[in-house]
């Protein structure tokens, strides 16, 4: 591999001008338009040219102003795969060429916590796809982005994985699904309900069986996505025409599941996760909620020795497993990919998959 185009600093001349990217501009008002390209600000940046940028249930929620405070004109997206175009002066590991897939936050790989692995939480970390105030740290719907601590945040692709579409699940959704199998406590017997049969939650399905879980029932409404519950090894379970309560008793001889991973990020979800767990059992929530009151009694938690775990995904402490996993289930997590689309039509895929249309499952943007 070639070496690295390393770079003096801000001062240098400007590499590239202008690229295509999807922008925040309103509330449910995207554009698709020219924007400045990245530049090495900091000794430790690399900028990336994207070959697959996701589309994440996450994207909808400053889409829907469900989260509020994003500039107009911010970048949008968090789940990136591409190839390093240069890098600034202190980067070691990377070079130019590299093939990299990034967790959808940065990480400095030298703080407290990051020292313990919980790399969401570094002290100097930045989500991709969030400027606020000016400050902040574009995204990854664009034909470029800027990685800072390239070397902390930035993980090469095996070369086995040959798809960007299933390393771009490794760096957000299939780690999120690891973690949140991990959260729960996932144990060899175990029943589990994974509520919400999305990308994550279809995700954490096989996460839960990779820790060996004895069965796992999956809950939603959407006829695809339960189908593709049962393809992930799940007994799906319609809560609108179906039983799901039923279905859990049924394996658990009456108690309840041992485990439930929330996958939705709703307060009803919460709810349901937690009528369908057995006293003693533990909640993982996963998804990203917006509420401002906690969806269930404290007394009731106490009653009924309930554990609930939430957070968001220290996703680069997972990432080199969840490529691995990615690498060995390939062909079963290629079908979770139901759209590869030009990112020309970024926009419109935000409206469809906002809407929950039948089909849009994961969708891939390229660039």
């Amino acid at each position: 591999m070639a070496a690295a185009t390393r770079l003096p600093g801000p001062s240098r001349p400007r590499m590239f001008r202008a690229m295509n990217a999807i922008t925040f501009q309103d509330i449910e008002v995207l554009g698709f338009e020219d924007v400045p390209d990245p530049e090495i600000i900091d000794d430790g940046d690399a900028i990336v040219r994207v070959t697959s940028a996701g589309l994440c249930g996450s994207d909808l929620h400053p889409y829907f102003g469900r989260e509020r405070g994003l500039d107009r004109g911010t970048v949008m997206g968090h789940e990136l795969v591409g190839r390093v175009e240069a890098v600034g002066p202190s980067v070691r590991a990377l070079s130019e060429g590299d093939r990299v897939v990034a967790p959808f936050s940065t990480n400095c790989g030298a703080c407290f916590y990051c020292g313990t692995g919980l790399t969401a939480r570094c002290q100097r970390g930045q989500l991709f796809g969030w400027v606020q105030g000016g400050v902040g740290l574009h995204g990854a719907q664009a034909e470029r982005v800027r990685v800072p601590f390239a070397d902390a945040t930035l993980v090469k692709v095996p070369d086995g994985l040959t798809d960007d579409g299933l390393a771009l699940l490794a760096g957000d959704i299939l780690s999120t699904a690891l973690f949140g199998a991990e959260a729960c406590g996932v144990a060899e017997g175990d029943v589990v309900v994974v509520v919400g049969c999305g990308p994550v939650g279809l995700l954490a399905i096989r996460a839960a069986l990779e820790r060996g879980a004895r069965n796992v029932v999956a809950v939603d409404r959407v006829p695809s996505r339960l189908a593709l519950a049962e393809r992930f090894g799940a007994t799906p379970a319609d809560f609108e025409s179906g039983d799901p309560l039923g279905a859990v008793r049924e394996r658990t001889d009456g108690r309840g599941a041992d485990r439930a991973i929330e996958a939705v990020g709703d307060p009803r979800a919460t709810r349901m996760a937690a009528d369908l767990v057995r006293p003693g059992g533990s909640i993982a929530a996963v998804g990203v909620h917006t509420e401002e009151r906690f969806a269930l009694p404290p007394g009731e938690i106490y009653d009924r020795n309930l554990t609930y775990t939430a957070g968001r995904c220290p996703a680069r402490h997972y990432l080199p497993a969840a490529l691995a996993l990615a690498e060995r289930d390939a062909h079963l997590l290629t079908s979770l990919i139901s759209h590869r689309l030009p990112l020309s039509e970024g926009v419109e895929a935000y409206r469809r998959f906002g809407a929950r249309e039948e089909g849009w499952i994961k969708v891939v943007l390229l660039p």
